[in-house]
This record gives structure tokens, sequence and C-alpha cells, in this order.
């Protein structure tokens, strides 16, 4: 039997790296944790095409789906559920933003990848509190990147600025709706 066979099979599995998605928490859970005691009213909304430019514009990352799940909380302040493509798959997470739209805190609501899930680490995380859509929040300069995690961190703080931009661009008492 010729050996070249056998090692092909082998080298195959060798190869394939596990991938497991833990769910951390659904949005019901994300928005109890982040609003105590709030109720929420959904204000989903299609971005149009000139809102899309007006996002990507500003905060220099492309948006991914033109649906918007924001809800306004009882307590003030809003709720956004989106995702990020970590290095294959999406990373689901969510933004609590206060009145002003500052960043209250942000939760990962679910993580798929073999590597990264550090950015669900607390400290990590609370780099954005009380950033607003006037803040760069640029990977290293702003907030600080996770050795091994980079890609991961890297969507996760780009997804972060794009959703403060979209507060200001289409959620702000400011902004034309």
């Amino acid at each position: 039997m010729n050996s070249r066979f056998l090692l092909v099979p082998v080298a195959a599995v060798c190869w394939v790296q596990p991938s497991q998605a833990v769910v951390y928490m659904s949005v019901e859970q994300a928005q109890s944790a982040m609003f105590p005691g709030a109720t929420f009213a959904p204000e989903f909304r299609t971005l149009t095409p000139a809102q899309v430019s007006a996002i990507e514009k500003t905060s220099d990352t492309h948006v991914l789906d033109k649906q918007l799940r924001a809800w306004k909380a009882s307590t003030g302040g809003w709720f956004i559920a989106d995702q990020v493509v970590g290095k294959h798959d999406f990373i689901p997470f969510a933004v609590a933003l206060d009145d002003k739209g500052a960043v209250k805190a942000v939760e990962i609501l679910e993580y798929r990848e073999a590597y990264g899930g550090e950015v669900r680490n607390g400290p990590w995380r609370a780099q954005f509190v009380g950033k607003g859509h006037d803040a760069a929040l640029q990977l290293t300069r702003d907030i600080q990147n996770i050795s091994g995690a980079t890609l991961s961190s890297k969507h996760v703080t780009d997804g972060v600025r794009r959703l403060v931009t979209t507060y200001a661009v289409l959620l702000s008492g400011n902004s034309a709706q």
C-alpha cells in the first residue's frame, strides 16, 4: 500500500480547528442587565441609502445590515443589537447608550470563533463606557488591543463606533429621521 494516500486524510484532520458557539445572553437578558427595571419600545428602522452613506462616511466603517434593531429604554437611552464579523463568523453584540448617545455598556451576546473570545472580558468592554460619536474609537489608540484577538477587537471597536454614529445620524433628537 502506498503511504502517500494515508497522509492526506491525517493532514486534513490535523488542520481542522474546532469552533464552538457560546451564547452568553439573549437580547432580553442584555436589555435587563444594561437597563435594570426599564421597559423597551422597539424602534426598528430600515436605513435609507442616504443614512447608510452618512453613517459610513462619519464612522469610517461599513454598514453590514440596513435593518437597525434599536429599542428606546423607558429610563432614557437606547439599546441597539447588532453584529460584526470576527475572523470567520459573526459576533452578535449589544450597545447601551445613554440619552445623549454615550456608551453605557457593551455586551457580547454570542461568540463562535475558536480564538478571540477575550473581547467578552469586562475590563476590555469597559473601555467604551462614556464614549460618544465624537470619540475616535480607534483600536490601539483609544481602545487597547487584545493580543491573540486582534480581529475581534478591531471589529467590535468598529461596530461600537458605527452604532454611536448611527445614534447621532438617526436616533438623537438633533437628527433628521
